[in-house]
């Protein structure tokens, strides 16, 4: 049977949503099916509870591993009646269900709300004992002391301990942030002297959105960009003359304001398109008036949702004070906020041994991405992004900063990368911005770059202007150690990316290309294509070369490496130039590799599948169990990576430049900011790898490195 963890508030409002998400990617990335059962649900539907279908999407849950269990009208009515049997039997019923379906289940709990938080909290016991779930309860710290918030450690652990439940952690939620530290030194170890965590209250969840204030005024848009992501982070009523109201208007202000304030209205337009000036983050037009014929062109180019209301200034006030947001909003930058502050103030390790889970056997995609970002987090790097006046770039910039991967430098004209971040609700707050015209890196860089390209007879002057390239001064930044490592590519092609890279980074010594892999995440295993993005006809020698760097590669991030270099033949059973060119690359890769387990030439089909491997190449450790595929050239990769995904559903995560002496990855110019996260977490993995590399002793010195060739712009996949 699955084994149960119960979340469960121990005291009003405690934020017991953002324990449970975080549980639930910690256990995601440690236990092969996990699931979650919501026991009580407030609203008319128990399998539309908002919760429910955050953990759905976010986890990629099919609907027998996640659910809901009765509304909170059923649960009211069977208690009235005396049937709390029944209640405890309907829900042990649905965890019995779902644990054929998983190894293990997060429960959470009621809210306790209201005058009803005592029968909750014994509900909540009595369902925990009854599932047999050791419980993590949360107590809330909001609105309460130092003191008052130890106390109510102390009453919890008192409190479940009287109704039989077995404790598994205490969690401190919502706490004052100057509060945290005293919180932890005030808290009493329990018997286990297991730590009680301490989480601060943070504000970038608390605050409603733009599309949240609408939903719940339940007012419409009328004007302006339909952009309902945008954190409210006040409310401004427009009681005052222009001048005195642009003095107190900051950025991402809800401004609420008569619907004939014409002067009002224009100001806010006017404040939004100047750099030097705030941008509300959206306008409600009160009373039901109706603005000038003449303002409504204005208000449809602003850059903010404009929403009108019948209710009046002070009522419509009112209920915008009244609203506050949820994770289970399931806005990505509140979901990476909430995740960012569970790894920074949980330690996983620990939660784990107390879970005793067993090891999770397959690798999901959505287990492979999560990974991802916990081993970028796990040894902080620095990594630069040139295209910083691309929205996809800032949109991804803010995510990873919130989630707190990387730290992360973006280049352009500080005014213009501010502007447009302003413009669209995104919020760099301690993300570095440098440009490269003013910069004062720029003429250090220019005298190494041009140290470094003086065989080919480049001056100073010229140096300078290149300097001036956000490609060439990232890859500088890489190069001389300011970052650790460089993405590009969103609106750039590959050559573009790389060509800085080739010309002074170079490649790695005993390394004579640069090559690419693509991590395809299958629905139940990760595989290595290389190389699909790159090159278009490697030699042999070459081609040993891409299958050394891309089972690297694939070590790197947790795929045993169990090459096959692929032909349209297997073993000796077919001849030719393009077959013996695959037989030799095989050669030299188990010369310079004898330990390494790798295959050809194979086909595709071989390598894949075991029955065909029993028939074709019996006794091989590589057919039907391939992990990393080499392709023989660039035709056949790029067109196979897309055909896979194109028909099976496989996330292909790539091109990653391997071969490099420092990290620079390529992004595609139709990539979504989810493929930028993933390809800075890739590049911030690779740094830590460059960084043990550097510091390993060096045993003996490889064979020179060759000169690279520079792709050209159609390699780009």
């Amino acid at each position: 049977m699955a084994k149960g963890i119960y979340v469960s508030a121990t005291t009003p409002g405690s934020g017991k949503s953002l324990i449970a998400l975080g549980l639930a990617d910690t256990l995601h990335r440690h236990a092969d099916r996990i699931g979650f059962f919501k026991p009580v649900v407030h609203g008319d539907d128990a399998g539309a509870d908002p919760m429910v279908a955050l953990m759905k999407s976010r986890f990629d849950l099919e609907d027998q591993r996640c659910r809901g269990g009765l509304t909170f009208t059923e649960v009211r009515g069977l208690l009235a009646e005396g049937k709390r049997e029944d209640i405890d039997a309907r829900c042990v019923e649905i965890f019995a269900e779902m644990g054929r379906h998983c190894d293990v289940i997060i429960v959470e709990g009621t809210d306790l709300t209201g005058h009803e938080a005592a029968v909750e909290f014994d509900l909540n016991a009595r369902l925990a004992n009854n599932l047999a779930a050791p419980v993590v309860a949360v107590v809330g710290a909001k609105g309460r002391s130092v003191a008052e918030t130890a106390a109510a450690v102390d009453v919890a652990r008192k409190e479940l301990a009287a109704e039989k439940c077995t404790l598994l952690a205490i969690m401190v939620n919502r706490a004052d942030p100057n509060d945290v530290d005293a919180i932890a030194a005030a808290v009493k170890p329990g018997a286990s002297g297991r730590p009680v965590y301490v989480f601060p209250e943070l504000e970038d969840i608390a605050r409603p959105t733009t599309g949240e204030v609408g939903a719940a005024l339940g007012i419409r848009q009328i004007a302006g960009r339909a952009d309902m992501e945008r954190d409210v982070r006040d409310v401004k009523v427009a009681a005052m003359n222009v001048g005195n109201f642009l003095n107190v208007l900051h950025d991402g202000d809800l401004v609420i304001v008569p619907g004939d304030r014409a002067d009002v209205m224009v100001a806010c337009l006017a404040s939004s398109f100047s750099p030097e000036f705030p941008v509300p983050s959206a306008l409600i037009l009160t009373g039901g008036l109706a603005p000038d014929a003449n303002i409504y062109p204005l208000l449809a180019s602003a850059p903010f949702p404009v929403f009108d209301t019948t209710d009046d200034t002070y009522t419509t006030a009112r209920r915008v004070s009244e609203v506050r947001s949820e994770i289970w909003s399931g806005h990505r930058r509140k979901v990476a906020s909430a995740l960012g502050l569970w790894s920074r103030r949980v330690d996983e390790a620990e939660v784990l041994e107390r879970l005793h889970l067993p090891r999770a056997e397959r690798m999901t995609p959505l287990r492979f991405l999560h990974d991802l970002i916990e081993r970028a987090r796990s040894q902080r790097r620095h990594i630069v992004l040139p295209e910083g006046t691309d929205v996809r770039i800032l949109r991804a910039a803010e995510i990873l900063y919130r989630r707190d991967v990387c730290d992360l430098t973006l280049l352009g004209r500080e005014t213009d990368v501010r502007e447009l971040a302003a413009s669209r609700g995104i919020d760099l707050s301690g993300i570095n911005i440098v440009d490269p015209a003013t910069s004062e890196l720029r003429q250090e860089f220019a005298e190494k770059y041009a140290e470094l390209r003086a065989h080919k007879g480049l001056d100073l002057a010229r140096a300078l202007e290149v300097m001036l390239d956000g490609s060439y001064f990232g890859t500088m930044m890489v190069q001389l150690g300011v970052v650790d490592g460089m993405v590009s590519g969103a609106a750039h092609t590959t050559a573009h990316t790389i060509r800085p890279a080739l010309e002074f980074v170079k490649t790695r010594e005993g390394v004579k290309i640069v090559s690419s892999v693509f991590f395809m995440l299958m629905p139940d295993r990760v595989l290595v294509y290389g190389d699909c993005a790159v090159n278009p006809d490697p030699n042999e020698e070459q081609l040993a070369d891409i299958a050394l760097a891309s089972a690297e590669t694939a070590a790197q991030f947790g795929v045993e490496s169990r090459v096959a270099m692929l032909s349209y033949s297997s073993g000796g059973s077919g001849s030719g130039e393009a077959v013996e060119k695959v037989r030799l690359a095989t050669d030299l890769v188990k010369n310079r590799r004898p330990e390494l387990p790798v295959e050809g030439p194979i086909q595709y089909d071989a390598a894949v599948d075991a029955a065909i491997a029993a028939s074709k190449m019996p006794g091989s450790s590589v057919a039907g169990q391939a992990t990393v595929f080499i392709f023989p050239d660039l035709n056949t990769g790029n067109n196979t990576y897309k055909a896979v995904q194109q028909t099976s559903g496989a996330v292909a995560v790539g091109p990653v430049l391997q071969g490099l002496r420092k990290p620079v990855n390529d992004l595609s110019r139709g990539c979504t900011v989810e493929d930028i996260v993933n390809t800075v977490a890739i590049t911030a993995v690779q740094a830590q790898a460059t960084a043990a590399q550097a510091a390993a002793p060096q045993a003996t010195k490889p064979e020179p490195a060759a000169a690279a060739t520079v792709p050209s712009a159609e390699a780009k996949a």
